[in-house]
């Protein structure tokens, strides 16, 4: 059975698309999982993450295989590779159209990491069109939620609006996350976790009730 495909996807810059890659890749690594990571994001960002990764742990102890290439030539490598890993997570340009509809179109889901702001909800319309268009599903990951904010909630509602539903996890607005970044690591990594092998933790909101149960 090929592996899941997991595609994140933002037209905005900025929305945190590459922390979060970087993040989940580790995170189910840890968990046993077999994971390959794809940069076709020209800025190269999540490259020079799993670059720095590299001279830290060692060539071959950064948990993932990994590649940067363009997206024209992304099809191939994600083929190949999702008949023998478990996840296979691309990391998405924002702006560049062709390249960013080769990798929804390979997606098996389409994440979209959102920021509680105006300007990520615009971007969102766009983005939530591509992956409809290409028929993929997608799921909303609220990005640097601040602690107290009826923004959040507002944004929520405008997300549930464009039936895009909503992942159970909300990402804070932490310094300790930008850390990671500078250090090439997981959240996870400074701790110790039970592996959990096959439970990856993608989760979408349920109806209103069980959703004021999973906030936090």
């Amino acid at each position: 059975m090929p592996g899941l495909v997991i595609t994140i996807a933002q037209r905005k810059g900025g929305a945190g698309k590459t922390t979060l890659a970087a993040q989940l890749a580790v995170a189910w690594a840890r968990q046993d999982a077999r994971v390959a990571v794809l940069d076709i994001d020209p800025q190269g960002s999540l490259a020079t993450w799993v670059k720095l990764r590299r001279a830290r742990l060692g060539a071959n102890a950064t948990g993932f295989d990994f590649a940067a290439l363009p997206g024209w030539r992304a099809s191939q490598w994600i083929e190949d590779r999702a008949r023998h890993a478990d996840l296979v997570v691309i990391d998405n340009p924002p702006h560049a159209e062709t390249e960013a509809q080769i990798a929804v179109r390979a997606a098996g889901l389409v994440l979209i990491p959102v920021q509680p702001s105006p300007l990520d909800l615009w971007a969102t319309e766009a983005t939530f069109k591509m992956a409809r268009d290409e028929r993929r599903p997608p799921l909303v990951v609220l990005n640097r939620v601040p602690p107290r904010s009826g923004l959040t909630d507002r944004v929520a509602a405008e997300i549930t609006k464009l039936g895009a539903p909503i992942a159970v996890s909300r990402i804070g607005n932490r310094v300790a996350l930008v850390r990671d970044d500078v250090r090439s690591r997981c959240r996870r990594e400074r701790r110790r976790e039970p592996s959990s092998r096959g439970n990856y933790g993608i989760r979408r909101r349920g109806p209103p009730a069980a959703e004021s149960a999973h906030r936090g």
